[in-house]
Parts: C-alpha cells; structure tokens; sequence
C-alpha cells in the first residue's frame, strides 16, 4: 500500500517447514475467497512472533520471491496482498500469481481515489483473474465528518488530515487485518525518510502480531519499472504523467523533476509526517 476484502476456503493438511513451525500449502485450485469474515487458517497454528523475527533474519537477504513464497507457503488463505495499484503492488501481485494463481487481493476504496487507479484494478484484475476485495469506509462517521467540515478539512491541520485517512483508510484497513495472519504491502525503503528501517518481513504489533511482508523493500524504482517491463504488468496511468506515488486524487499531485518521489503526496506537509496511518511510524 504507497496509495490499498468472505466464505471460509479449505487449507491443505498443515506441514512441518524447516523453520519448525506449522505451514499452510496454499492449494494452486482451491475455491477463492470472497472477503474477510473469517480466516481459513487457525490463529492456534499461526507462527509466532518469536518465529516470525527469527525468520525474519532468514529472509534479510533473500529475493522478494523468497519472501513470498516463505509467505503463502506459510499463511495460504490466511495472506491477503493490499493494493493501492501502484506500481510495487502490482508487481507484488505479479510475483506471488506466479507462486499460487489464487492469492488473495484486497483494495481500500476511499471514495476519492483518482479514475486511473480504478482503470488498473480492473487491468489487473482481467490479466490475473483476481477477485479483488474491495473495502469501503463506514458511511456514518463519513457522512458526518463532511457535513461538519467540509470536502476538505484535511488541509486545514494534519490533526484533520489524520482524521480523513483514519475514516477512509485505517479502519478498513484494520478491519480487514483482524481477520489476517499476514499481508503483504508494496513499501520501498527509498519511498519515504519514514521507512527507511522496514525490513522484509516483521511482526505488525499494531495488527494483532500479524506478519506484515515488503518484499520489495529494498528495490529501487528502476528495479520495479524494470520487472514490470519484462513481466508485462500492467502500469498506472498516472505513474507516466509525472505520479510516483499515488494515493487520494485530492491529496496526490505529479512532482517535478529532481522532487522526492512522496512530495507529491500531501504536499502541504513536511516529509516526516507523510503517511496516512497505514504503516504506523514508531520513534
């Protein structure tokens, strides 16, 4: 997620990985999920966070295919990638598609995303026939928040910045992940002076101690454009009209030449405080 969700699914007999705990083998035929409403792997047979770090150390310096593979072979039905439809997470999911054809996407639509975001998800979609689980905001506190403050009160503080992205974003988000044993973003350590210290894999202690993967999180953006070239993924519109990083339509701008990939998100702001409550910043 720079930027982005229900029937239980059948797992495979659990077994024994060699990091010594109980793994899922995702089914490449199993039936899809349709949302969130439940795992389909038992809380009881997830790793723990002392075996999530300890792996974690394993995987520092492997591919992020490695990272994947580690991930779905683990977690199956129990991993949901989050997508905004940036580049990284499209090339996530051409990644783990080619791992097991039924990974799970999910989607926050906030209700002020930019069309070309939509126009990929569909692409996307189509080319990998995903079901992509869109989330959407609680209608009430939204409502109210609109008609309170107006269209847009998340330029008037980042206090209210805060509060738009928390209604939009992170109580789906997190609504979506309480079901979750792990999810997969598309962060760069390149993208923002505030994940610079992300590593591959990590216990998210703001999420339950689910494991959170960035497998291309030590990738350049000439890696991402290049992979996505070879692999044929289909690219965001926006990212060749000047976009880098794409999120809310309001809250994105292209940047100019030689400007930081993220300035042109909440422009407004200073670098340190760019981020939407997605990825919880710890000092």
């Amino acid at each position: 997620m720079d930027g982005a969700v229900e029937v239980a699914v059948a797992c495979a007999p659990p077994v024994m990985v060699e990091r010594g705990f109980p793994a899922y083998i995702s089914p490449l035929m199993s039936t899809p999920s349709s949302g969130f409403s439940h795992s389909s792997t038992s809380s009881t047979l997830r790793p723990t966070p002392e075996q999530i770090e300890q792996q974690a150390r394993v995987l520092a310096s492997g591919s992020p295919e490695d990272v994947l593979r580690w991930g779905l072979s683990t977690y199956g039905k129990d991993l949901a990638i989050a997508s905004s439809f940036s580049l990284e997470d499209c090339v996530v999911i051409d990644m783990a598609a080619k791992i097991d054809r039924q990974v799970r996407v999910f989607a926050l639509d906030t209700g002020r995303l930019p069309e070309e975001t939509y126009m990929c998800a569909e692409r996307m979609r189509m080319k990998y026939d995903l079901t992509i689980e869109w989330q959407f905001p609680d209608r009430i506190p939204v409502e109210s928040l609109l008609r309170e403050k107006g269209l847009y009160s998340f330029r008037d503080s980042l206090d209210n910045r805060h509060e738009c992205c928390g209604l939009r974003k992170v109580v789906p988000l997190n609504r979506v992940l309480a079901s979750l044993g792990a999810w997969v973003t598309g962060l760069r350590r390149e993208q923002s002076v505030t994940r610079t210290d992300i590593p591959s894999l990590e216990v998210d202690r703001d999420h339950g101690a689910i494991a959170k993967l960035s497998p291309l999180i030590g990738w350049s953006w000439e890696q991402v454009r290049e992979y996505a070239q070879k692999n044929k993924v289909p690219v965001h519109a926006l990212h060749d009209k000047g976009f880098p990083s794409i999120g809310c339509a309001p809250c994105t701008r292209a940047v100019a030449p030689g400007e930081h990939p993220r300035a042109g998100r909440w422009w407004w702001e200073n670098p340190d405080s760019k981020e939407c409550g997605l990825h919880p910043v710890h000092s």
